[in-house]
C-alpha cells in the first residue's frame, strides 16, 4: 500500500474510534445478543473453515453471533480504509503480522487482555516468531497457525531428468535448477527451472532465510538496526537470489503470470513457497505429483516463517470484549489448530500441538515442521514498502540499470532510512 493510501487508512481508523462507540452501545448489553464483526481477507479455504468454526462457536454460545466480512487480499486494506470512515468496522480483525505495527500506532487495537492471555503462558506455548507482534511490552494479536517456507518440486520433472532426492545445498540448487531448465530453439523459457518471482516468497526467502543461511543477522536485538551489511552474508545472499534469474537463467518474472501458477500448471519445476499452498495445490491441482523438501542450506539451516493473527479492535469493551476474547481462545484452541492444518495447510501456532508425531512425520507437512525450530519473523516497519525495496533492487539489476553491489547498497540503506523513520517517531 502506498503512503498515501496508509494515510488514508489511518485517517479512517480514527473515524472508526468515534463511530464505533455508538455501534458498541446497541449490541452487548445485557439480555441482548451480542454480535461480533470478524473481517479476514478472502482465501478460500480459510473462509469455508471459518464458516465451519463460526457455527460451531455459536452453538457452544448461545448470544453470541459471528458475521464474517471477507475481502479480497490485494483490495484488503484499501476497504478498511474505504468502510471505516462509515462506522462498518471489524471488532476482531485478522491481519497479517507485518502490518501490526501500522495498525498499533493508529490507535485501532487493543492489548490482548493479559486475564486471558497471560505473557508467561503465551510465550510458554507459542514458538517464540510470536515475538514479532510484541510491541510497547504488549501482544496484540494472536495467531491460530504460522507458515514456514520449504521447496516444493515436481517429482515428474525430477524423473524425466535422473533426479532422486530433492537439492539439499546451495549449489544443489543450483545445478538442479539449470539441469531442469528446458527453452525452444529461439531461446524462450519453456519450463522454469526454479520460479523466480520476487513479488511472492522470494523477498522473504532472502530476508530471512538466505541471510541467516549465509552466517548473517536481519535485525538488532531492539529491531532498530538492519544487520544485513554487517558482514559479507548479505551481500552473498542477494547475489545468490540474483543470479538465478541473470547468471543461471533459470527463471524469469511473471513466466506463466507467476510462480503458483507456473508451478501448480507444470512449467516450473522448483518453487519455494509456504505451507499455506498445500491447500491451493490440492484444490487447484489435485493431480499435481509434487514433493515438498526443506529448504536447501549453506552454512546454517533457516528458513522464513510469517503468520496472520487475530486482534480486538480498540473501542471494544463489557460484554462485547468478553465475547471477543472467549472467540478468539476457541480460535487458539488445539482442535481448532488441528483442523487448521487439515483444511488450510497452515501449521499449528503451538509448538505442543505442532511437534506431534503425525504431523512431523507427514510426507508434506513434515519438511515445514521440522524446520519451525530453524524459523525467522522478520519485525516489519512497513511490509509493503519493505517488499518494494528487495524487489525494486532485483529489478535494477536484471534490466542491467545498476550492478548488485550497487543494488544492493541502495536497498540496505532505503531499508535502514525506513527503519530509522519509524523509531523516531515512536521516540
Amino acid at each position: 500500500m502506498s503512503l498515501k493510501k496508509w494515510g488514508m487508512f489511518l485517517a479512517g481508523l480514527l473515524v472508526l474510534l468515534l463511530s464505533a462507540c455508538s455501534s458498541n452501545e446497541e449490541t452487548g448489553g445485557e439480555g441482548d445478543e451480542i454480535v461480533l464483526e470478524y473481517w479476514q481477507y478472502h482465501y478460500e479455504s480459510k473462509v469455508e473453515l471459518m464458516d465451519e468454526l463460526i457455527k460451531e462457536f455459536e452453538e457452544a454460545n448461545p448470544g453470541i453471533k459471528i458475521k464474517q466480512t471477507t475481502y479480497p487480499y490485494d483490495q484488503y486494506n484499501e476497504k478498511v480504509a474505504t468502510l471505516v470512515p462509515a462506522g462498518r468496522g471489524p471488532d476482531i480483525i485478522n491481519l497479517y503480522y507485518g502490518w501490526v505495527p501500522k495498525y498499533v500506532d493508529s490507535g485501532y487495537l487493543q492489548p490482548l487482555p493479559q486475564d486471558a492471555f497471560p505473557h508467561e503462558e503465551l510465550e510458554e506455548e507459542f514458538f517464540p516468531l510470536l515475538d514479532a507482534v510484541k510491541l510497547d511490552g504488549e501482544y496484540w494479536v494472536l495467531p491460530t497457525a504460522v507458515r514456514t517456507l520449504a521447496l516444493f518440486y515436481n517429482k515428474d520433472h525430477f524423473a524425466e531428468a535422473g533426479l532422486t532426492d530433492p537439492p539439499k545445498t546451495w549449489d544443489e540448487l543450483v545445478d538442479y535448477s539449470v539441469e531442469l531448465t528446458k527453452r525452444d530453439s529461439n531461446g524462450q523459457l519453456e519450463r522454469a527451472g526454479m520460479a523466480w518471482e520476487l513479488g511472492g516468497q522470494l523477498h522473504n526467502w532472502y530476508r530471512d532465510a538466505l541471510i541467516y543461511q549465509a552466517g548473517g543477522q536481519g535485525l538488532s536485538e531492539d529491531r532498530k538496526q538492519i544487520l544485513w551489511d554487517d558482514s559479507d552474508a548479505g551481500l552473498e545472499a542477494f547475489t545468490y537470489l540474483v543470479e538465478f534469474a541473470t547468471k543461471h537463467k533459470v527463471g524469469e518474472k511473471g513466466f506463466y503470470t507467476n510462480d503458483v501458477t507456473a508451478f501448480k500448471t507444470g512449467f516450473a519445476a522448483m518453487n519455494v513457497d509456504g505451507s499455506f499452498r498445500l491447500g491451493t495445490l490440492a484444490n487447484d491441482a489435485p493431480d499435481l505429483n509434487y514433493g515438498v523438501a526443506p529448504l536447501p542450506s549453506y552454512k546454517e539451516a533457516a528458513t522464513q516463517s510469517s503468520f496472520w493473527a487475530n486482534g480486538i479492535t480498540k473501542k471494544v469493551e463489557g460484554e462485547k470484549l468478553e465475547a471477543a476474547t472467549k472467540f478468539l481462545e476457541f480460535l487458539t484452541s488445539q482442535d481448532v489448530m488441528e483442523r487448521w492444518l487439515d483444511k488450510v495447510g497452515e501449521l499449528p501456532a503451538k509448538e505442543a500441538v505442532a511437534m506431534q508425531d503425525k504431523f512431523l512425520n507427514d510426507e508434506k507437512i513434515g519438511p515445514f515442521i521440522q524446520q519451525l525450530p530453524d524459523a525467522h519473523a522478520h519485525f516489519f516497519v512497513d511490509e509493503t514498502l519493505e517488499r518494494d525495496y528487495v524487489m525494486e533492487a532485483t529489478d535494477k539489476v536484471v534490466l542491467g540499470q545498476a550492478t548488485i553491489e550497487e543494488a544492493y547498497q541502495e536497498m540496505v540503506e532505503r531499508t535502514q532510512k525506513l527503519f530509522d523513520d519509524y523509531w523516531s517517531k515512536r521516540n
